[in-house]
């Protein structure tokens, strides 16, 4: 996975995708504050959740102003456009597409609104009735709310962009009281940081399976993904957003509803892969989480071995624990380049077998003549582990054991990770000794779902893992109604009623 912060883990051939993470969501209120500055920082400790675009809207009490581009938080903003966002409040994103393609028109915030008031919304997370809410906006048009569309007249086809207009489509109503009728209809993950031009807002879906947590600043709040996000701009960790809750924060202080009861059902994939290490989840440091899942898997596959060594940087974690508990040395084989991202030249089809080369080199010395435990977080496809496996043996390792630190991923997700089809997942309709035949290891290792479970500290009831069981904490819709490019394909009928953001909001939305 190409990750912005420099972690490339099943990104390590070109052109080769592992599950990639939704997005990653900041909002801070803090009058007297440089809010812009605040929420680039804080979207730059959450780059790893989506690299492909990025975007800040702040507000000054008068009106919003939005700012996104394609890009990494680094390349889509610099001084200039972030003195040009002054304000007492601001929401950020950064952005991999779940729903709707990787386009301009796509990125977060977006905004919508009416005369009244404008609205602008970040969101980490999938919406599994994307559909039925597209009909919402119809009926809604139908019933003479002409505003019902915000975005989507200017091309956007993600579900935060129907969110959005359905929040912001009555000029008689609250958007508090929009929120708390339109939440409890959508169905899947959703952590929404949104403001209007005096408060900031953050809701979580009832199952909680997306993070999201309050901060708290000498002089205002922050809500993020991730804690590591809160720690970077010097707030304090006050909780997480409670699953099914929407926080309102203003000038008389924080309030809280709730709009659904709480039926937990965290990411444990978050523990395995796509929180940060340094970011605490339900009371446990993911860190800690993945060296207890190393452990583990030492517990339950054993092998005679001289070295465990990580694929860097993502198995490092459950290598050290694999190393701690079976007593085998534990040490780097490969060297990284860190500088080879998303902004690297595509090879030439004769560079591409070198492929793995660009991004991994082995340590001769070190592998040669030894029996190896390569550990890594998960196998998608197979191809990296394929060519790992090769690049070892040709450096003159004598065995090569690939141990997993999370089960064999069979099922794709609807809740705002990116896996591959299932079609393409290498563990689908096959065991454990044809993936190991496949890439080529002398042995292979995948931990139990109640080791990985166990590691979490978490009650096996209160999380979802669906990825590897095929079991969906929130029942899905008919195939027909899923979909990544569902809004591609079906046109929304806007007959004939604009779909311009009204109050002067149009003109706040800038392109670079």
């Amino acid at each position: 996975m190409a990750r912005g912060d420099g972690h490339l883990s099943h990104d390590l051939l070109p052109g080769e995708k592992g599950p990639q993470d939704a997005c990653g969501v900041f909002g801070v209120w803090a009058p007297g504050e440089d809010v812009a500055k605040l929420t680039y920082y804080g979207l730059y400790a959450l780059q790893h959740r989506g690299q492909e675009s990025a975007g800040i809207a702040t507000s000054d009490g008068r009106s919003i102003l939005v700012y996104k581009d394609m890009g990494l938080v680094s390349q889509v903003f610099d001084e200039r456009s972030l003195a040009s966002l002054r304000g007492h409040v601001a929401v950020g994103h950064c952005r991999y597409s779940t729903t709707g393609g990787s386009t301009w028109e796509n990125a977060q915030p977006t905004l919508g609104g009416h005369e009244e008031s404008t609205v602008a919304l970040a969101h980490n997370g999938n919406l599994i009735n994307s559909a039925e809410l597209r009909e919402l906006v119809a009926e809604r048009r139908a019933e003479g709310y002409a505003n019902g569309g915000g975005e989507m007249g200017r091309g956007n086809t993600t579900d935060t962009a129907l969110v959005t207009a359905l929040l912001a489509d009555d000029p008689d109503r609250s958007l508090e009281a929009a929120a708390l009728d339109l939440f409890p209809r959508l169905r899947g993950a959703f952590c929404f940081v949104f403001m209007d031009e005096h408060t900031l807002y953050a809701a979580r879906d009832p199952q909680g399976i997306r993070p999201l947590v309050l901060g708290r600043l000498d002089r205002g709040w922050v809500v993020a993904s991730e804690t590591a996000a809160l720690d970077i701009v010097g707030a304090s960790m006050i909780r997480e957003v409670e699953p099914g809750e929407l926080i309102a924060i203003d000038e008389d202080g924080l309030r809280s509803q709730r709009f659904a009861p709480a039926a937990p059902k965290g990411c444990v994939f978050e523990y395995v892969y796509l929180a940060r290490p340094d970011t605490t989840i339900s009371g446990r440091v993911v860190h800690e989480a993945r060296v207890e899942m190393g452990r583990a898997l030492a517990r339950e596959h054993p092998v005679e071995a001289d070295l465990v060594m990580p694929t860097p940087e993502s198995g490092t974690p459950a290598a050290i624990g694999y190393a701690q508990e079976s007593g085998i040395p534990y040490g780097q084989g490969l060297v990284k380049n860190s500088y080879v991202g998303r902004t690297f030249i595509a090879p030439s089809q004769t560079i591409r077998q070198l492929g793995i080369r660009l991004k991994l080199n082995p340590l001769r010395e070190v592998i040669k003549g030894k029996r190896l435990v390569v550990v890594d977080d998960s196998i998608v496809r197979g191809n990296t582990q394929r060519a790992l496996v090769r690049m070892l043996r040709e450096a003159g390792a004598a065995e090569v054991h690939v141990r997993i630190s999370s089960p064999p991923v069979r099922w794709p997700c609807f809740y705002g990770i990116d896996f591959a089809t299932r079609a393409e997942l290498i563990a689908t309709g096959i065991g454990v000794e044809e993936v190991c035949t496949s890439i080529g290891a002398d042995s292979l290792g995948y931990i139990s779902e109640e080791g990985m479970v166990a590691a979490t500290d978490q009650p096996a009831d209160a999380l979802c893992t669906a990825c590897f069981t095929g079991v969906y904490p929130v029942e899905l819709p008919h195939a027909s109604r899923l979909g990544k490019n569902l809004f591609e394909t079906l046109p929304l009928d806007v007959g004939g009623v604009s779909l311009g953001v009204g109050g002067g909001a149009q003109d706040a939305l800038t392109r670079p």
